[in-house]
């Protein structure tokens, strides 16, 4: 990491330089934000999910964190210093910076109230920390879905058992998951590199773990290394070997944060892009992007080509119902939205963990563990939640706007896995 600190001071030492009579600039900007976003970690326990900057910065975080007012006063006057910069006298990509830092710095201000005890809106949080506007369908707009997938699974008792009884049936053996996820996120890789020229050198590693709330966790550590964990907690299925191949490693989080260290941290010498707090617009683009990273990786009928070949012999799984098994996971798609309206009716307090636990099960259709592990996630990270399947599909209309043609559709991902991206950008037609 040596040659990266001293490239880095070089780039801010010249921001300071280019900067007539003493007047602010981006990059001085940007290490008061990084060393702002750090303490605030300090604060506040997983706020930052990645951090690859100098070593020094951290350190001073951890010695002499300021106090939550001081932070909250600090990021006010950041905004305040940012917004003074004219957008008119930028490049179209600094601009971009410009917009980029004066977002990150507004969720800051969000979370920095959250964290001194003031209660927002689900609509009110996600606005704040991820820079969108949500709007959720009533439960009952899910109820048609509901009674199309009974046609799919059809039997007596409740569906969400039934659903639940019948994907049992493509569970991993523990013993076979590490040879059937090093094939799925190898391929993931094979399809990226086809579209997207990565760093050379980049690499991961894997570990499967115990008591998360999530399924899986990309821990970018810098110099284009990722952690990448698989929760074992509750049987794997195998489609969940393609989902968090793609999702955690290629096109999805290990990919992001690589391409932003190659083109921005390091390419430009943007050291905010060092720093990656969780609750930010960042993340709406991150699992957004990694989301739709699947589809986009696996498109059509190629998923159930490649599985059926490839991943049920590795896993010792019959592949004689695993298209039914596809179409039944594509159903149950279209009932992500109403994991949302659930998260806001238990966050708002109009529903308690109970009737949470109870109405996921029947609109996520899945068995009560796995309903617990969901809301535990909810209490966790909150209106996070929204970046899933907003982001989604917020990422698939900007990228598939650009044609039918695979090559524009990776192009257009890749200007927003390695670009300074926000939800805002991805309502514009490029």
């Amino acid at each position: 990491m040596k040659p990266f600190h001293l490239f880095l001071a070089a780039m801010l030492l010249a921001g300071c330089v280019s900067s007539p009579m003493g007047r602010d600039s981006l990059d001085e900007i940007a290490k008061d934000y990084v060393q702002m976003t750090l303490e605030i970690g300090e604060r506040e326990p997983g706020y930052v999910d990645a951090y690859y900057g100098p070593k020094e910065w951290a350190d001073a975080a951890k010695a002499a964190p300021r106090s939550v007012a001081a932070l909250a006063k600090e990021a006010e006057a950041l905004s305040a210093r940012v917004a003074a910069i004219p957008a008119a006298g930028l490049e179209p990509i600094e601009r971009r910076r410009r917009d980029f830092l004066l977002a990150q710095l507004r969720a800051a201000q969000t979370r920095l109230r959250m964290i001194q005890g003031e209660k927002l809106s689900f609509a009110e949080e996600a606005q704040g920390l991820f820079g969108v506007r949500v709007e959720l369908k009533p439960l009952s707009a899910y109820d048609p879905v509901l009674a199309r997938i009974e046609m799919l699974v059809p039997g007596s008792g409740p569906l969400s058992e039934r659903v639940d009884a019948f994907q049992n049936r493509f569970t991993i053996p523990k013993e076979r998951l590490q040879p059937v996820f090093d094939a799925a996120i190898q391929e993931c890789k094979r399809r990226t590199v086809q579209h997207i020229q990565l760093p050379p050198g980049e690499t991961f590693k894997m570990e499967f773990v115990t008591g998360k709330s999530w399924s899986g966790y990309n821990y970018y550590q810098g110099n284009y290394n990722s952690l990448i964990q698989i929760n074992t907690d509750l049987p794997i299925r195998i489609s969940r070997a393609v989902d968090l191949g793609c999702h955690e490693g290629y096109p999805g989080h290990h990919a992001l944060n690589m391409l932003l260290e190659q083109k921005l941290t390091k390419g430009r010498g943007w050291a905010e892009f060092s720093v990656y707090p969780l609750y930010s617009p960042q993340s709406l683009i991150a699992e957004g992007s990694a989301n739709y990273g699947i589809d986009l990786a696996f498109p059509g009928p190629e998923r159930l080509r490649y599985e059926s070949q490839a991943l049920y012999p590795l896993a010792g799984l019959a592949t004689r119902d695993a298209d039914k098994y596809l179409d039944l996971l594509k159903a149950t798609s279209e009932l992500a939205g109403a994991r949302f309206t659930i998260a806001r009716e238990f966050l708002e307090g109009r529903i308690g963990r109970d009737e949470a636990v109870a109405l996921t099960q029947k609109y996520q259709l899945v068995s009560k563990k796995r309903a617990e592990q969901s809301i535990d996630f909810t209490t966790q990270y909150r209106s996070y939640v929204i970046n899933y399947g907003l982001g989604q599909d917020m990422v698939r209309a900007f990228v598939e706007a650009a044609g039918p043609d695979p090559r524009a559709r990776w192009a257009a991902m890749e200007r927003v896995i390695s670009e300074p991206t926000l939800p805002s950008d991805l309502l514009v037609r490029r």
